[in-house]
């Protein structure tokens, strides 16, 4: 069995590397564990017209949904940090979910009728701080307010 917490945050931190963020310098990764055991990877995809960029767990929810697995999520897991010169990831505190990334990570959960875990890291380290997101996202709307489930 994996350890969930550890596996999320090594191929989360392999995805920040392909993070195209030339105006934040802010490389994000993300990746999320599917019921079957694989994970999809995302990376922050920034553009200069600053309000088309897209966050890592936007990326790697909408790769899941267009698999047609949005049900099938089960954790996921985000690190983050300031790029060096050389475009690298770095620092070592903990980088959480952003509020939009909260709310997509959200839809999966009540799609799949289950309270995500998060995990989250900094690029670097080994502090790892792990949430349910009910506990990042109290009081949530989402599909089941619309009568979908």
């Amino acid at each position: 069995m994996m350890d969930e917490a550890h596996d999320l945050i090594a191929a989360a931190r392999a995805a920040a590397r392909h993070a195209h963020a030339p105006y934040s310098r802010f490389a994000v990764g993300a990746a999320v564990l599917l019921t079957d055991g694989s994970v999809v990877t995302g990376a922050n995809v920034e553009n200069a017209s600053y309000g088309l960029s897209l966050c890592a767990e936007t990326v790697a929810i909408a790769t899941v949904s267009a698999q047609g697995r949005l049900r099938e999520v089960v954790a996921v897991g985000v690190i983050g940090g300031m790029m060096d010169a050389q475009g690298r990831a770095t620092g070592d505190a903990p980088v959480r979910p952003c509020g939009r990334c909260r709310q997509v990570l959200n839809e999966a959960a009540q799609m799949g009728g289950r309270d995500l875990a998060v995990h989250c890291a900094g690029a670097e380290g080994d502090a790892v701080a792990s949430y349910r997101l009910s506990e990042l996202l109290p009081d949530a709307f989402g599909p089941a307010d619309l009568g979908i489930s």
